[in-house]
């Protein structure tokens, strides 16, 4: 495979995952803190896809490799705290902290007029037996290894 074909592959499938996630958002699958933190290198992988299409060189798809690897990292620590192998952050997981001024109703759906508060280390499978957070952990490690590809690649 040319690098073209590569980069393509690579943004590509970081682009697939984003609108995966926004999908199944829009169909009622709410994302936790650190579902939405997963996102971000995705974004930031479509952007250097694109600059590495205009651009010569193995600076970008490094980059590339360097938000997907980013992104993956984030996804094993999700899916560890999902399954309880260790601690995630107090922000967004069930460990007991203080919630601040919110009542129980207000962590219902429908609770309050904010949205329901989705909890990072809730099991919840999705296709499997796995989690998104397992798939996307998956997923990206694969683009990782397409983004080296890509940087090895000649023009």
């Amino acid at each position: 495979m040319t690098r073209t074909s590569l980069v393509l592959l690579a943004a590509g499938g970081s682009f697939l995952l984003l609108a995966g996630a926004f999908l199944f958002q829009a169909l009622g699958w709410a994302p936790c803190a650190m579902c939405l933190w997963q996102r971000w290198p995705h974004a930031a992988a479509v952007l250097i896809g694109a600059l590495a299409l205009a651009l010569p060189g193995r600076l970008l798809p490094l980059l590339g490799a360097l938000a997907a690897a980013t992104t993956a990292g984030i996804a094993v620590f999700h899916s560890g705290v999902e399954r309880k192998w260790w601690q995630g952050p107090a922000s967004c997981t069930g460990s007991g902290e203080d919630l601040g001024s919110l009542t129980g109703g207000d962590l219902l759906p429908g609770g309050s007029e904010a949205p329901a508060l989705v909890l990072c280390d809730s099991f919840t499978p999705f296709l499997f037996g796995l989690t998104m957070a397992n798939w996307n952990a998956l997923f990206s490690a694969l683009l990782v290894l397409v983004w080296l590809k890509a940087a090895r690649a000649a023009a």
